[in-house]
């Protein structure tokens, strides 16, 4: 069999010299023969194959220990090995993207003319076609909007009631904006001991928290579970929280898409909850206050069952009250099989 040059070899694979010298370096791609007196390399033009591979995948971005990895497999693992690690490289630039995009929402804030605000909301709790106990929470007034969703069996109603309660203190309390996500964490301390303290033999009920508290053009986002946080901002939506699922870890890794997610039968299953695990980890942003925005707050009642275009759809409603109401009927129309929670909120002019 002749043998090709490695300069006749990098052009046919698409890859450099120098790159062909790397791989032989690392074992990737060893050349068939070098020349003892000159060193010359000399390649087989069967090894096209695994260069060509070796050279997609590095424009693909993947690194190169994990390309040493592919290239040992057969075909079809190969190919399950390439999908799975660009839905990791998927998941991951997707939760990227939603950091850089509140970043760049913040910073875009502190250009505007900051102005003193309140909230003018609509709130609705309800029980759902399906259940006949309500474990949720929902509350709002002109500082503080909140919503709670106890795990449904004994104390899970007291837990979601206790997690909003333990936040009210905040409404009136005369802390500094700069002070506000110290301020909401040490609330959060104080909702989980009291969750934790309403154990039963046999039974630590646990429940979510999403609450946005407002100071001045302040607001302090707090979450802790699957209820959810949504901004409408200049006619678009955007999500402002992560589910602290199992399955939504999966997504995160990779192991499932969001549409295999959606369907999951464990998509409820929580990862962090107030009074589940060790220590309460709840998520905590900043953000400002502009006149104009409208903020949805809800439990998995309404997310779980009301797509995000539907949702958008009904939050453009001229007023919080009208939005909630055709939020309601959405969740009904879908069967409304869990209990449902949801605040909606304007930020005005005070």
């Amino acid at each position: 069999m002749e043998l090709l040059t490695i300069g006749v070899f990098a052009r046919a694979a698409r890859l450099t010299p120098k790159a062909l010298r790397l791989y032989a370096e690392l074992g990737l791609l060893s050349p068939a023969a070098v020349d003892p007196h000159s060193g010359y390399r000399y390649y087989e033009p069967g090894q096209l194959d695994r260069a060509r591979l070796i050279a997609t995948l590095r424009r693909a971005g993947m690194p190169l220990a994990e390309i040493r990895a592919v290239c040992g497999l057969p075909p079809g693992a190969a190919a399950e090995a390439v999908d799975a690690w660009w839905h990791r490289v998927s998941a991951d630039t997707a939760a990227r993207g939603r950091v850089v995009a509140l970043l760049v929402d913040q910073l875009a804030e502190r250009k505007c003319t900051m102005s003193e605000t309140i909230f003018r909301y609509a709130v609705r709790c309800e029980t759902g076609a399906v259940r006949d106990t309500n474990e949720d929470t929902a509350y709002a007034s002109a500082n503080l909007l909140a919503v709670a969703d106890g795990m449904r069996g004994p104390g899970g109603a007291a837990a979601s009631a206790a997690a909003v309660e333990a936040l009210r203190p905040l409404e009136l309390a005369d802390a500094p904006a700069a002070e506000l996500l110290a301020t909401l964490a040490g609330a959060v301390t104080s909702a989980d001991r009291t969750v934790r303290a309403a154990a039963t033999e046999g039974h630590q009920p646990v429940t979510t928290l999403t609450a946005i508290l407002r100071r001045g053009s302040q607001l302090a986002l707090l979450h802790v579970g699957d209820t959810r946080a949504y901004l409408l901002r200049g006619g678009e939506l955007f999500r402002l929280t992560q589910d602290h699922t199992y399955v939504q870890s999966l997504v995160d890794q990779g192991r499932l898409s969001p549409a295999e997610a959606a369907t999951h039968p464990r998509r409820a299953l929580l990862v962090r909850a107030l009074g589940g695990g060790a220590q309460v980890e709840a998520d905590l942003a900043l953000r400002t206050a502009l006149v104009g925005d409208r903020y949805l707050l809800c439990s998995d009642g309404l997310s779980a069952v009301v797509g995000q275009e539907a949702l958008h759809a009904a939050l453009a409603a001229a007023d919080p009250e009208t939005a909630v109401g055709r939020l309601v009927d959405l969740a009904y129309a879908e069967g409304a099989p869990d209990n449902l929670a949801c605040v909606v909120a304007d930020v005005v002019s005070a």
